[in-house]
């Protein structure tokens, strides 16, 4: 069994202890969900891990073949290759395979020396189930959404380039997968197809994210990152919870029965005890041991979003009639939406469908093409955008704040000041005049989203605001939403999220279609899921029809095969008959070995391989065939 062994890792970031002497071992087919506040040090974990940096002691060992995969949050890719080529750049064997037999078939001569090349790639290629690969490239993007695989890194946006990156770690199957926030940038499809295909994965995975659903499906531990310490908890995110509060019961409970102690013997010390006997002694030391522990339990704070707001009347803002369209793309056309006083509006569908279009027409930020945006006279908009507003990096963390105000009010309409506000959303003293820069990318976000409720909105547009806030943060936020006295309208993937603060729902599904619902979002993706089985189930027929004429317009459109898909197309033919053949040979050997059950077992799993590759091969075939023309043959 491959395994990853990490002993006593260590690690600061200047006043901050990230970990402090942690060991952990890494098994094949862990799931295990990494947490913890922002700056708690989860990417700089994944990034000793992977060997990206190194830790400032400690030690990890590994198998010396053992492969790690790493999603980093902003994926290094080059701007200048195609998606596919982007994929296919990993440094394992098999990648360098297709390469080099991309490059001849690109560069073909026709020569002699060539052809050779070419014939001990190809069989290279069929050893190794090379075509595979590349198939499992092309459906892995699919499902994430990417179409264009001729389409260069550096025209993407940085969501649809996390998700190359993500379609890149994927195909590379290694023994341990790191997956720093990858479904950030996912619709809600593309979730559930992401946590599908991990709860199969053959090796183990370690996955930072912030969707607490996702948690609970991929999940079977969870690491919790705190104060330099590493716990770890058997089960998934809702385990995780009950066995948290569990624990920390129990420490509460010991430091209780530690101060209680320390009350007890400095009462017995200050009475002049003297180490007259090797049991005085032996008290007195235990009671200085005692005094350097007592006191020292780290528990983590709340986030506290106490904050007032405006009062805001009943007219909110209201579309009529609206129409938006952006490029090629249409948003919207003739569309109505009214949002009253204390409405919680929440918004998902597609990517690129025009969700955030929307929040930036209801801010003011983008002009409809056509129609009417009636906003209510009472209305002060907080707008938390999915990318923080331009910040100076060299500014101090309190200064950037002191812009806003120096005080505030809170709910009970008690004064606040800027420091302690500071304070009740984690940034202790310490860290008030640290440079921006100096803030991990979870923190500058919960810095961005404390100037904009110091503002003290009554209109809240929240636009994926569970990308990058830690979960102790959401949770709060949750709570304070449910406690906001004004309107509330969300754009989020993240279903745990939207149960909670959403009551009616717009769900995007582009080109300009967008559906109205009510209630929890869970429930609309049930009803849905349910809705379309039973659509596919009444008109086999019609979508086998449809299917065909969709094949007919992709040959149409492509009016012959590349050279290298001509060379694999004749390939395949004969591979397909040797299969077959090899099934046959298999099957009499099963016929003749029948009272020998060890030969059976062993018989079996090669047939089951050897016709498991001969589907594979005759669906791309099939594939092929549709665009081969007879001067091809």
């Amino acid at each position: 069994m491959q395994t990853l062994r990490a002993e006593n890792l260590t690690s600061t970031y200047g006043e901050k202890t990230l970990f402090d002497h942690i060991s952990f071992l890494i098994k094949e087919h862990d799931r295990i969900g990494l947490i913890g506040v922002n700056g708690s040090g989860k990417t700089s974990l994944l990034n000793v891990i992977s060997g990206q940096t190194s830790a400032e002691g400690g030690t990890i060992d590994h198998p010396h073949d053992y492969s790690i995969g790493y999603l980093q949050q902003q994926p290094p890719l080059d701007p200048e290759k195609k998606i596919i080529d982007a994929v296919l750049a990993g440094d394992q064997p098999i990648f360098r395979l297709i390469r080099q037999y991309e490059d001849l078939t690109n560069n073909f001569s026709g020569s002699s020396e060539d052809n050779e090349r070419l014939v001990s790639l190809q069989r290279q290629m069929d050893q190794q189930n090379a075509w595979e690969v590349q198939s499992r490239v092309e459906t892995v993007l699919t499902q994430l959404k990417i179409t264009d695989m001729n389409a260069k890194i550096g025209e993407m946006s940085g969501g649809q380039q996390k998700r190359v990156g993500l379609a890149q770690v994927l195909i590379q199957q290694p023994d341990l997968l790191l997956l720093d926030e990858s479904t950030n940038q996912l619709d809600i499809d593309s979730i559930i197809w992401l946590q599908d295909y991990l709860a199969k994965y053959h090796g183990a995975v370690m996955v930072v994210t912030h969707d607490r659903y996702f948690l609970d499906q991929v999940a079977n531990q969870i690491w919790e990152l705190s104060f330099g310490k590493l716990y770890k908890y058997d089960g998934n995110y809702q385990d995780y919870v009950a066995e948290k509060a569990a624990r920390e019961e129990r420490e509460e409970n010991a430091e209780h029965k530690r101060q209680q102690l320390y009350k007890h013997e400095l009462a017995w010390m200050k009475k002049g005890a003297k180490a007259r006997s090797t049991k005085q002694k032996g008290r007195i030391n235990r009671f200085h041991e005692l005094e350097k522990n007592v006191g020292k339990l780290q528990k983590e704070d709340k986030v506290d979003i106490g904050l007032g707001s405006q009062r805001l009347g009943h007219d909110v803002l209201e579309l009529k009639g609206a129409s938006l369209r952006l490029g090629k793309h249409q948003i919207f056309n003739d569309f109505n939406l009214l949002i009253e006083s204390g409405e919680r509006l929440g918004i998902s569908g597609d990517n690129g469908a025009g969700k955030s279009s929307l929040l930036n027409v209801l801010a003011g930020r983008l002009p409809l093409d056509r129609g009417v945006l009636k906003v209510g006279e009472t209305v002060k908009i907080g707008y938390y955008t999915q990318q923080t507003e331009p910040i100076d990096e060299d500014k101090r963390v309190i200064n950037y704040l002191s812009e806003v105000a120096e005080t505030i009010y809170d709910s009970q309409g008690q004064k606040i000041s800027v420091t302690q506000l500071l304070e009740r959303f984690l940034f202790p003293r310490f860290m008030h005049g640290t440079l921006i820069r100096k803030l991990s990318g979870g923190e500058k976000r919960r810095l961005y989203l404390l100037k904009i409720l110091m503002q003290q909105p009554n209109v809240l547009l929240l636009d994926e605001p569970t990308n990058d806030l830690d979960i102790s943060t959401l949770t709060v936020l949750e709570d304070y939403l449910d406690h906001f006295a004004g309107t509330v309208i969300t754009v989020s993937h993240d279903r745990y999220f939207l149960d909670k603060v959403a009551d009616n729902l717009l769900i995007f599904k582009g080109n300009g279609q967008i559906e109205r619902a009510t209630g929890r979002f869970t429930d609309y993706l049930q009803h849905a899921a349910q809705s379309s089985n039973e659509k596919k189930s009444a008109t086999p027929k019609k979508a086998k029809a449809s299917s065909v004429s969709e094949q007919t317009e992709d040959k149409n459109k492509k009016h012959k095969l590349t050279y290298k898909e001509q060379m694999e197309w004749k390939e395949l033919e004969p591979a397909i008959e040797k299969l077959d053949q090899r099934s046959s040979e298999l099957q009499q050997e099963m016929a003749a070995n029948g009272d020998n059950y060890e030969k059976l077992a062993e018989l079996q799993k090669e047939l089951d391989q050897v016709n498991a590759e001969n589907d594979q091969k005759m669906a791309r075939w099939e594939y092929l065939s549709q665009f081969v023309d007879e001067d091809q043959i």
